[in-house]
């Protein structure tokens, strides 16, 4: 169920808002684009403006904090059985970002590093979408997968990579929504809308007690046929491409 499509919907649309909260009402650093933190750290730091470096450099390590914290609650819980581990990192990741709401302008380090450390958490925790290696906190991986599938679905016509190459391009969209939710009700209600994406990872949480029925597991499976049946005709063609380059 962590794969689900209808479950990353509301992990897309929650890292889209954390990472507009924190860059219009929090100083204009990113939660989630470490890249873009990067950047901003050494034009900081060449600029010889050292008092910023600190704003860009927490975050980052908080980040790393992040994705060893999630990983060792994978090995410390996956074997639990009422609750999925990937449900306990969530239920961390609606605390954290809640108190961040109470967090005061005056502490922005802080509240950056809270919600970095979340996008962290969950940037490790849900990793495939309908076993496909996606992304909720960020574009950049999507943008090149989903241009990669589109490709694919030109030369060869084949409706299955269609949908793999819409469902990337259907996540940026979310993200993107996500982002000017975030935009607009933090220039409009203040520090405290952060509790939206908290309201939204609870979804998420309560959703993945919904199993996957038969139907579902059906259409799983006839779309890995497809999948695969796609896999061997592009090796049929490319054989055949090889025996004629060599006649």
């Amino acid at each position: 169920m962590s794969e689900a499509f209808r479950n990353s919907v509301f992990l897309t649309l929650s890292g889209g808002f954390q990472d507009a909260y924190t860059y219009i009402g929090r100083g204009k650093v990113f939660a989630n684009a470490q890249t873009g933190n990067i950047v901003l750290l050494a034009t900081n730091l060449c600029e010889g403006n050292l008092a910023r470096v600190g704003h860009y450099l927490v975050p980052l390590l908080a980040f790393v904090a992040g994705v060893l914290f999630a990983e060792a609650i994978h090995e410390r819980f996956h074997r639990m059985e009422k609750l999925h581990w990937r449900q306990l990192v969530l239920a961390i990741e609606i605390l954290l970002l809640a108190a961040v709401g109470f967090v005061p302008q005056s502490m922005n380090l802080l509240a950056n590093a809270l919600v970095s450390f979340v996008c962290a958490m969950q940037v490790q925790t849900f990793r495939k979408v309908r076993g496909n290696v996606c992304s909720t906190t960020m574009c950049i991986g999507n943008l090149r997968s989903g241009t990669q599938y589109l490709y694919d679905w030109l030369k060869y016509k084949d409706p299955a990579v269609l949908s793999r190459a819409l469902q990337y391009f259907g996540t940026i969209v979310l993200f993107g929504a996500g982002a000017a939710a975030g935009s607009l009700m933090t220039m409009r209600f203040g520090m405290w809308v952060i509790w939206v994406s908290s309201a939204l990872l609870s979804v998420s949480f309560f959703l993945m007690f919904w199993k996957a029925d038969e139907k579902e597991l059906q259409v799983v499976g006839r779309k890995l046929e497809r999948e695969l049946y796609t896999v061997e005709e592009k090796a049929e063609q490319k054989l055949e491409h090889l025996e004629e380059k060599h006649r």
